[in-house]
């Protein structure tokens, strides 16, 4: 993303958000959001398996009759 893209993508998203930013403050939040990006691209690259990133499991906890039953 061009540092140009990445400072119309803040001010786009601030606009629909209601986020009043100065025209410094836009530029700080691209510089950074381009950082981001940046990170991102480098961590994409990476062969990732399913036993690098497990689901979590879900068990719903029991009632609290079932519980004293057990």
């Amino acid at each position: 993303m061009e540092e140009q893209d990445a400072l119309a993508h803040v001010k786009a998203a601030a606009a629909v958000l209601g986020l009043p930013l100065d025209a410094g403050r836009a530029a700080a939040v691209a510089q950074q959001f381009a950082r981001t990006m940046a990170l991102a691209r480098l961590l994409a690259q990476v062969p990732l398996g399913p036993h690098d990133e497990p689901a979590e499991l879900y068990r719903a906890a029991p009632f609290p009759d079932e519980e004293l039953s057990a």
